[in-house]
């Protein structure tokens, strides 16, 4: 009983030590929720803008990538394909909540949800993908992946992604851009009936279509201790907390960027996807780098799926409670590097084998896409 005494204030310690950015995370919350008012009347400074930009963006970030650091331990408790699935479906959760933040409190800005899930989509197809690909090729000339994975993965994304960035635009009625009601309805059904058919496969009779071939079966692996497994959820939803209240605040800076210092329309949504973007990145190019290739496919080709089939009927049903419209369609350059992102995607893992060259052209096409923002 001694032991058991004496071991509890050590856990706890060691606890405190390991999540010590979540009282950081709770305090910019205090400070923003008691100082709101005089914070915001200083954006006219610039030096007071960069600043709150970047505190607010840090706490963001940090609660974020927190976030992923639990889901990765309940990942590697649960194993391939569940583990990837909570960390997918927990990124999710902050895409949406943060696209939701901007929405809400924006004046008139209905390109944001197309912008970010556009931005999403090029910065993991192109730079995370190029980022994981090289990496991976540091040390060898080739990787493996499981072919069937990638094509189911790719199978919902092209059509998913034509029908809710591409189709629009051609989709035009008198009422201008925004799509009506019934089709806002129907988009949403298919992207969420596709995706719970996909979740269906991923975690039931086709779930090793997303592990790796050396990979034991999930009834072989030891049992993970339920503290454990409860004690990362409980601090996974503890850090989404902070993100839900901060990234609401740090919308006001990019509101107030975009519409005082003209920056282009495309930078909240860029702004917004590298908050959901870098966690998720981190995590695939350390696993491609430990020669996990699989992990990081189902990482970084998840998330773009997860984005297209949750983020998008979200976006919608948010658009039409609020009754704030929203542009879908992409349109000039935006269409082309989409549609040369998904072909280039496809041609990628088409063989179950990847190499440096590959990593390359998707990093190229990354850079392309950043270049482009700056031109629009």
């Amino acid at each position: 009983m001694t032991d058991s005494l004496a071991f509890r204030p050590v856990v706890l310690t060691r606890l405190l030590r390991e999540e010590w950015f979540l009282a950081i995370s709770i305090l910019t919350c205090l400070v923003v929720l008691g100082f709101e008012g005089p914070l915001l009347k200083q954006l006219a400074d610039p030096f007071w803008l960069a600043l709150i930009f970047l505190v607010l963006f840090a706490a963001v970030l940090g609660s974020a990538l927190s976030v992923v650091r639990h889901a990765d331990h309940l990942a590697e408790r649960l194993g391939e394909p569940y583990g990837t699935l909570i960390l997918t479906l927990a990124v999710t959760s902050i895409e949406v909540m943060a696209i939701s933040a901007v929405m809400i409190h924006g004046e008139n800005n209905p390109t944001l949800a197309r912008d970010t899930l556009f931005a999403v989509v090029m910065i993991i197809l192109n730079g995370m993908v190029g980022l994981s690909l090289l990496f991976g090729a540091w040390r060898r000339p080739e990787q493996s992946h499981n072919l069937q994975g990638a094509n189911a993965y790719l199978g919902l994304i092209v059509p998913l992604a034509t029908l809710s960035l591409i189709m629009p635009s051609f989709l035009y009625t008198t009422g201008g851009p925004h799509p009506s009601a019934p089709r806002q309805m129907v988009l949403g059904i298919m992207s969420i009936g596709l995706y719970g058919v996909f979740l269906m496969l991923q975690a039931g009779r086709h779930h090793h279509f997303f592990a790796e071939e050396d990979e034991l079966p999930v009834k072989h692996k030891a049992r993970p201790a339920p503290r454990s497994l409860w004690l990362h959820t409980i601090l996974l939803f503890a850090y989404m907390g902070p993100v839900v209240f901060l990234v609401e605040e740090l919308a006001k800076p990019i509101d107030y960027v975009i519409e005082t210092l003209r920056a282009p329309v495309a930078f909240g949504g860029a702004v917004m996807a590298v908050l959901v973007a870098t966690p998720e990145a981190i995590s695939a190019v350390r696993a491609a780098a430990a020669n996990h290739l699989q992990r990081s496919i189902n990482i970084f080709l998840g998330s773009v799926l997860s984005t297209i089939g949750i983020t998008v009927p979200a976006m919608l049903a948010v658009s039409y409670i609020f009754a704030h419209p929203v542009t879908l369609g992409l349109e000039g350059s935006d269409l082309v590097m989409l549609i040369l992102t998904l072909a280039v995607s496809i041609i990628t893992f088409a063989s179950g084998r990847t190499h440096v060259m590959q990593g390359a052209v998707h990093l190229v096409l990354f850079v392309a896409y950043v270049l482009l923002i700056f031109q629009q």
